[in-house]
């Protein structure tokens, strides 16, 4: 039997409705699984109301991030902004976000993606929590707006890292940590992830799921449904160990450790 790992998964989207029917006996996969915490990402005004209920409910295990993801960027107006101050109070909200820009999609018109976007960016500077980013095919506009906070900012992380090398390295000049999830087991659009994460100091480096999202496509036997969990986060270490050279302890005490001081996480 390999070794119990303590792992922190920086990112789950424990509110989705896919979790209802079977929330308790998730968490206690995950729990079997060697995670010792989690960050519940709260993505729009709902979701980040609902993202501290859950962290309130598991004190000590489940933590909260409170943001509006730039597809609910038009939900970001003055009252969604004294809505998420008055969240922000909460001791269970560690971090500002999910907050960025995603021009893949665009579900929000880009305009009001960026005034969100900076919104949140003076919230974080107000607040001096940690930053929970999203970015997608908005590179640089994305580093322009982070770049015009300089020096306002306490850490940030880049959640679900899928750029190129060149992103990745603007990012760690930036002084930005980095998200993996099992993007990096996708064999379609993931594999140039395999070569860059080695290129991640430890210290900037985190792990996440991202569930429901993003089921590792490498996980065996494959699930019968495509909905993710927490518990596969030790799958994702085990790959992301793989691809840097590492032991799967090594790497689950490097990250264990890096998202334990970016959050000011307690020990369990």
């Amino acid at each position: 039997m390999s070794a119990p790992l303590e792992l922190i998964d920086i990112g789950a989207n424990l509110g989705h409705e896919s979790f209802a029917h079977d929330f308790d006996a998730m968490l206690a996969r995950a729990r079997a699984a060697g995670i010792v915490q989690m960050m519940v990402t709260g993505a729009s005004r709902a979701g980040s109301r609902h993202a501290l209920e859950i962290a309130r409910a598991h004190p000590g295990f489940l933590y909260a991030t409170a943001g509006v993801h730039p597809h609910h960027a038009l939900e970001y107006t003055d009252e969604g902004d004294a809505e998420m101050r008055e969240l922000h109070a909460a001791p269970e909200v560690l971090a500002v976000g999910e907050c960025g820009l995603d021009y893949f999609r665009d579900f929000s018109p880009r305009p009001a993606q960026r005034r969100a976007f900076e919104r949140q960016l003076q919230l974080a500077s107000e607040t001096g929590k940690p930053l929970f980013l999203h970015q997608r095919e908005a590179h640089a506009d994305f580093m322009a707006i982070m770049k015009s906070f300089d020096g306002r900012l306490g850490p940030a992380v880049v959640h679900c890292f899928t750029g190129t090398y060149e992103e990745m390295r603007d990012c760690l000049d930036a002084g930005y940590h980095i998200g993996i999830t099992g993007w990096l087991c996708d064999e379609r659009r993931g594999l140039h992830l395999r070569e860059i994460v080695r290129h991640i100091p430890a210290d900037r480096l985190m792990i996440e799921t991202d569930a429901p999202y993003l089921l590792p496509r490498t996980v065996k036997p494959a699930p019968s449904h495509r909905r993710n969990e927490p518990m596969y986060l030790r799958h994702i270490v085990e790959e992301l160990a793989r691809d840097r050279g590492e032991t799967p302890a090594q790497t689950a005490a490097i990250t264990t450790g890096t998202a334990r001081r970016f959050f000011g996480l307690p020990r369990p």
